[in-house]
């Protein structure tokens, strides 16, 4: 979905030669950050074709499960949502077997253990806010508050998140 990590694995992706990049979330609304970060939009019902390789990070079972009926052959997920205790049910019939497809869960913590001797800790900080600086990412900022008005501003946003992506807090 069009949140932001979604949003920013859309614009990484993007960045790579030859990449077509497409988010898909429920909310057409979302459709603007989408293409300021260079992808295409589309709404799940709008979706066109099969995808090679797809993020699925609605953090929902259907969403998982949608994203598994819209991959081709040899196609691959990585899904870095977190589930808590929830029971998922996928639907592994269907193509999830003939297609042969690939279901791989990330997890933001760490890297893969052949990776991890070259990349500290330090090193990938320094790559992320290097990252970061991209002013194409201001996007992704929907608000703002003082330090002050968080406990107010964080109790707002509870109830009612529609649009919100990246909450700025100053401390002046």
């Amino acid at each position: 979905p069009a949140r932001v990590l979604g949003l920013l694995v859309a614009h990484l992706a993007g960045r790579m030669p030859g990449a077509k990049v497409t988010v898909v979330d429920i909310d057409p609304a979302r459709a603007g950050p989408a293409q300021a970060m260079g992808a295409r939009f589309a709404t799940p019902e709008a979706t066109e074709g099969a995808a090679d390789l797809a993020l699925h990070a609605s953090g929902t079972g259907a969403g998982l499960a949608w994203t598994l009926g819209r991959m081709g052959p040899e196609g691959r997920i990585v899904d870095p949502s977190w589930y808590g205790t929830d029971a998922v049910t996928l639907p592994l019939g269907g193509t999830f077997h003939p297609h042969r497809l690939t279901l791989r869960a990330s997890q933001v913590g760490r890297v893969p253990p052949g990776l991890a001797p070259r990349w500290s800790r330090a090193d990938r900080m320094a790559l992320a806010l290097g990252l970061l600086a991209d002013p194409v990412l201001d996007v992704l900022i929907t608000g703002e508050c003082r330090f002050e008005a968080l406990p107010e501003t964080l109790h707002r946003l509870a109830r009612t998140p529609q649009g919100a992506l990246c909450h700025r807090i100053r401390y002046d």
